[in-house]
């Protein structure tokens, strides 16, 4: 039997919280399914400052290297030390460091999630390594230059083989879709960046004939999203239109705070909710696990498809019917309107994962 290991990095504030409510969701489906999973726990945030002075440290990397994908809870760089300001924060290293180009980013109605567009279903594949975002598309330095106190200079990058990459990724999940993909852009204006993503998108699509494509300028596509999200299906962007759609949309459905996504390479994927840390809610017991389980979700499916075990099925199915079932029976943490704390939301998700195999 394969074992397989995924790294566990808990994070600030809710974190650890809502990473250990998924960790004993997760191992319920393991045992049913009979999947051979370690779960591999490394520092990072606070935690990995106060043992290794970084909050991402070489020996947590080095141990991912190892795993074959991990969950990252939220982390609260805006509060770490000044000398760690000037850094990339944990989840942008990760995502720069890994390669890990395609961040995926689902909107879809739920049970229980009070939705302002009604009933909607699509995902955002967002490019993850450069666009204007400046901290993770240089091979060296960071890309902003204060010319003067008055001045400032960010520069965005967009290449052909990045774009060639997050097209595809789109364009194949499309295929398992409603086969369409839209194209969102500011070729309008920004000519040769934009311009450039949205041409070789183009011609990407000529290598799927059965997807219908279309395309639209990012401020229109607010206006569509908030209008008819419902009519879209997977939608294709550079980084940081890409990081605002899918924010706008967790919105639309439901709320941000039960967003999931994936950050992949052609090896290895992370799981990370939207949300942040909420440091203000942090060690109550109230904290919403939704979101990072269903970023769980996401990354056993991913894992099914990359290594054909039908075990990484199998385990995502149930956790999904279990989560989608709980939600169903109003069960929810305050957020959504409910009663449950962090854990007994996880262990009602549990128990439905168990019954379901009875």
């Amino acid at each position: 039997m394969t074992e397989y290991t995924l790294g566990v990095l808990k994070g600030d504030g809710i974190g650890p919280e809502i990473v250990n409510a998924t960790i004993s969701v997760i191992e319920a489906a393991a045992r049913e399914v009979d999947l051979n999973l370690k779960l591999k726990e490394l520092s990072i945030g606070w935690e990995a400052i106060e043992k290794y002075e970084d909050p991402i440290p070489q020996v947590t990397k080095d141990s991912l290297e190892e795993t074959h994908g991990w969950i990252l809870g939220p982390h609260d760089s805006a509060a770490y030390p000044d000398r760690f300001k000037q850094k990339r924060n944990p989840s942008g290293e990760l995502r720069h460091y890994f390669d890990l180009y395609a961040n995926i980013r689902p909107a879809k109605t739920m049970p229980a999630t009070k939705s302002v567009v009604g009933e909607a279903d699509l995902v955002i594949y967002r490019e993850n390594t450069e666009g204007f975002y400046t901290d993770r598309n240089m091979y060296a330095g960071i890309g902003e230059f204060q010319i003067t106190s008055d001045v400032a200079v960010s520069t965005g990058v967009f290449t052909r083989k990045a774009i060639e990459r997050i097209a595809h990724a789109a364009f194949q999940g499309a295929l398992e879709r409603k086969k369409k993909v839209t194209i969102v852009h500011k070729a309008n204006v920004i000519k040769l960046g934009t311009g450039l993503f949205l041409n070789t998108c183009l011609e990407v699509a000529k290598q799927y004939p059965d997807v219908e494509v279309d395309d639209y300028h990012i401020d229109a596509m607010t206006a569509h999203l908030v209008r008819r999200a419902g009519d879209f299906d997977v939608i294709v962007t550079e980084n940081m239109f890409g990081d605002i759609l899918s924010d706008l949309t967790g919105e639309l459905v439901g709320s941000l705070g039960i967003a999931p996504s994936i950050n992949s390479n052609d090896t290895q994927a992370m799981a990370q909710a939207a949300h942040g840390s909420a440091p203000d809610i942090a060690g109550k017991n109230i904290a919403n696990p939704v979101g990072i389980l269903d970023s769980t979700i996401m990354l056993f499916k991913w894992l099914y498809t990359q290594h054909e075990d039908v075990k990484w099925k199998d385990a995502s199915q149930l956790m999904e019917k279990a989560l989608i079932e709980t939600l169903a029976a109003g069960i929810s943490t305050r957020d959504l309107g409910g009663q449950s704390s962090t854990e007994e939301f996880a262990q009602a998700v549990k128990e439905r994962i168990v019954k379901s195999e009875k």
